[in-house]
């Protein structure tokens, strides 16, 4: 019974992360796909910058159409 004390507090710790978690849509496979730098579609290439998830108008076509195809500037 020993091991309750172990499991039980990190079960909360990991449902915390869970719950907490933020989920990433953007990938790298993306930039090889399309050819293009992160730059292209995120007002910041870096993920660390709380400014990552703005997009550029080239990035609410992407999330719209799933592809760059018929995008112009």
């Amino acid at each position: 019974m020993r091991h309750w004390k172990i499991t039980i507090p990190a079960a909360i710790v990991l449902s915390g992360f869970l719950v907490c978690g933020t989920a990433t849509y953007g990938k790298p496979e993306y930039t090889k796909q399309e050819k293009k730098a992160c730059s292209f579609c995120h007002a910041t290439a870096s993920a660390k910058d709380a400014n990552a998830k703005e997009l550029t108008d080239a990035g609410q076509y992407y999330k719209e159409h799933h592809t760059l195809d018929g995008y112009k500037k």
